[in-house]
């Protein structure tokens, strides 16, 4: 009931009610100043510039809330680490009840994540974490729980390693670093947020892993998607001081069987046709690549139209990794 008032809120702020809002496409995301708040922020926009679509971003708490919500039919799209969307239709890990009403619609691109510090802390490691404070608990975002315990496992630590701060989500988990109240938080590279937290800190910095076959073993035992992708430095990469490697996973754009083969259709042909102007407009889209978008991913299924739109542009489904 709370996410279909959160949607009719959204629709209201909009002045989208009654017959205009059966017509708007939505995408569920987290809040303002996540990576995937601004990525659903930048494909709305440009489908509501190149297409005849009305297509508006709808926040949730975390991602449980934007899987929910696709299920459920009170949204249309949503973008995702890969990992969670199979652990959201098996029903496993933080899901205690399979939604087997979520359909892939393409890969969007890699999507590298970290710990990070304030400069001024000194460390530059995950290995330098071994006593120090790492944010924990993640209740309204718990998809953190599982990728901080692969970056710790990529830095040679579990959490017995560590001191465990409780933070809700992601926003409140960087503000508590900045304040001071947990020594690392955790990130996405590229977030808007990290770069926040720079300018108000004095410069912050990712840390660096241990990217070898049994570290790659170790992250692959807690997300079967998990990989391992070096990232160098350029401006949107705050805290990126240097090439460096990430955990890594694939985002990936997320439909519910309620929606129509024509939004699926507008979407798809808008993020294909116009990934320059997408790209352009936030960097880490610049990923967006047809050949690469049509990717087999273990208990998931594709959009019939999904598949028939790669499929008439002759892209042929990658084999999982």
């Amino acid at each position: 009931m709370q996410l279909a008032r959160n949607v009719m809120a959204a629709l209201v702020s909009l002045g989208l009610t009654g017959a205009a809002a059966a017509q708007v496409s939505s995408i569920s995301t987290p809040p303002q100043g996540s990576v995937w708040n601004t990525m659903g922020s930048v494909i709305a926009g440009q489908v509501r510039e190149s297409a005849n679509m009305a297509m508006v971003v709808q926040p949730y708490g975390g991602n449980a809330q934007m899987m929910q919500s696709v299920n459920e039919g009170l949204a249309e799209f949503s973008l995702n680490d890969v990992n969670d969307v199979i652990t959201a239709v098996e029903g496993s890990g933080e899901y205690s009840t399979a939604m087997p009403n979520l359909r892939v619609i393409a890969r969007i691109n890699p999507f590298p994540v970290g710990l990070y510090v304030k400069e001024s802390a000194g460390i530059t490691s995950v290995a330098e974490l071994a006593g120090k404070s790492v944010p924990s608990g993640w209740d309204a975002f718990p998809i953190a729980r599982s990728h901080i315990t692969a970056i710790l496992a990529a830095g040679g630590l579990t959490w017995d390693d560590v001191r465990q701060v409780p933070v809700p989500e992601l926003i409140r988990g960087s503000d508590d670093m900045a304040s001071g109240r947990v020594d690392s938080a955790f990130f996405a590279v590229g977030g808007p947020k990290v770069a926040e937290v720079d300018a108000s800190v004095g410069g912050v910095r990712f840390l660096t892993v241990e990217a070898n076959d049994e570290t790659l073993a170790k992250i692959q035992e807690v997300r079967p998607a998990f990989y391992f992708l070096e990232v160098a430095p350029a401006p949107p990469r705050v805290g990126v001081k240097e090439p460096m490697m990430f955990v890594t996973w694939d985002n990936v754009m997320v439909a519910g069987t309620h929606v129509t083969d024509e939004q699926v259709t507008t979407l798809l042909t808008v993020l294909f046709d116009e990934a320059e102007a997408i790209g352009n407009a936030y960097p880490p889209l610049r990923a967006l690549n047809l050949e690469t978008a049509y990717k087999d991913y273990p208990g998931l299924e594709y959009h019939p139209a999904a598949i028939a739109f790669f499929e008439g542009r002759g892209v042929a489904q990658a084999p999982a990794d």
